[in-house]
């Protein structure tokens, strides 16, 4: 089969790499890719946005199956053309997108399907965002509405700074139509988890548990960001597992049904685990990343024909590997605010062992041909194990082989699992 894979991330590179190693798989391609996924998949500048340029693209190469990687192609409705055009889709409908796309249209979701989360309140300026910021307790939490390119959560300890967080988003616009309205809410206490399925709206087939790590520095400390690192699988409590199930998988099936919203793909599930039980922080509609680094590499089978039959909306019993995988961030200075591009890296990036390897996600070619930094967040670097610290352990032992001025790495991803 051929397969095409829409983004240029350490996600799509992730899921390129997943296709390299699938029997069923001959050919795959990426757009736009990059030049470090140049290397497993070739890769094409195509305007996405442009219906007609699209379909000649598509026509031309006949692709037996699309996997969309990042939510903003979904968001703006590629599924929907691609299906209009008869090609096999990995990836929500633009209507069924809305969960991630709008955190207002996710809590009314959320509340219609009656899973548990946190008390909100939609707000839309300075004001009315502190008369709604009296029904909370602190730290008070405010989400913009639309995508903000990981940049749309702000949790505020004080009052001041809420106030200050609501006059970036609507007063001097910092995040410009992602920011027109946004959702205050309960801030959540307890412990994180991203449980993903694979589902065709109706039924779901449950991916590992993984734990990602998203502030800047060790011991939860500096800024929110994408992801610094994540581990998996994370065991949990067999009850708490029947909880998500049954409090929040099921429910979102069965609301997905009565909506009518076309879903073939990742349904991302951010949860809190609280003291009362799970709740839902976010939808995503997409692989989460850095989390598909450590689950891909989990299966015990062929995500080429996976991921096809899940497109045609048939779900695959799956399998996993008894493998432990750890994925650890190597970012560019300046990140998550100002990510410096044009870092010359040095070091093999091509370096790998049995149980440890590369992904690129911000990664380029100077003229001069070198590796340099080209985003926020520039390897992942993929470590496995028999168990958690082994893999662990490969995954820094495969960090060491580059480096770069300013790279940012967290020293303690999985630590609180060891």
């Amino acid at each position: 089969m051929r397969f095409l894979v829409l983004g240029q991330g350490g996600r799509e590179h992730a899921i390129v790499r997943a296709l390299k190693y699938s029997s069923s798989v001959t050919e795959i391609h990426a757009c736009p890719g990059s030049d470090g996924i140049s290397r497993d998949a070739i890769c094409h500048q195509v305007d996405l946005t442009d219906a007609k340029a699209v379909e000649s693209f598509v026509k031309r190469h006949q692709f037996d199956c699309v996997i969309v990687g990042p939510e903003k192609y979904l968001v703006q409705g590629i599924s929907d053309l691609l299906r209009s055009l008869g090609v096999n889709v990995v990836g929500p409908s633009q209507a069924a997108s809305q969960l991630e796309g709008s955190k207002i249209f996710a809590k009314e979701f959320m509340v219609g399907a009656g899973v548990p989360t946190a008390a909100y309140e939609v707000v839309s300026d300075v004001a009315g965002t502190l008369r709604a910021a009296q029904k909370f307790t602190p730290p008070y939490v405010l989400k913009a509405d639309g995508l903000a390119d990981g940049k749309g959560v702000f949790i505020c300890p004080t009052l001041p700074e809420l106030k200050t967080a609501a006059e970036n988003l609507f007063e001097k616009k910092t995040l410009g139509m992602a920011g027109q309205s946004a959702v205050l809410e309960q801030a959540l206490h307890g412990f994180e988890l991203s449980f993903l399925v694979l589902t065709n709206g109706h039924q779901a087939e449950r991916l590992p548990l993984a734990q990602d790590h998203k502030r800047l520095k060790e011991g939860d400390e500096g800024p929110n960001t994408g992801g610094m690192g994540v581990v998996g699988p994370v065991k949990v409590d067999s009850l708490l597992e029947q909880r998500i199930e049954k409090e929040i998988i099921e429910p979102c099936l069965r609301h997905l049904q009565g909506t009518g919203l076309l879903y073939r793909g990742v349904l991302y599930i951010g949860i809190m685990v609280t003291p009362e039980g799970p709740k839902v922080l976010e939808f995503n509609t997409r692989f989460g990343d850095p989390e598909a680094q450590v689950i891909l590499p989990q299966l015990e089978g062929d995500w080429g024909y996976v991921f096809s039959k899940l497109g045609n909306g048939e779900l695959v019993p799956l399998k996993w590997k008894s493998v432990h995988v750890a994925c650890v961030v190597l970012a560019s200075p300046g990140y998550p605010s100002e990510p410096k591009k044009g870092v010359v890296i040095e070091g093999d990036l091509g370096t790998q062992t049995s149980s440890s390897y590369f992904l690129f996600a911000g990664v380029g070619k100077s003229d001069q041909g070198q590796w340099v930094t080209n985003g926020g967040r520039v390897l992942n670097s993929i470590g496995l194990g028999s168990d958690l610290k082994e893999a662990v352990q490969a995954a820094y032992s495969q960090a060491k082989s580059v480096k770069w001025q300013g790279l940012q790495m967290r020293q303690d991803i999985g630590k609180n699992q060891l």
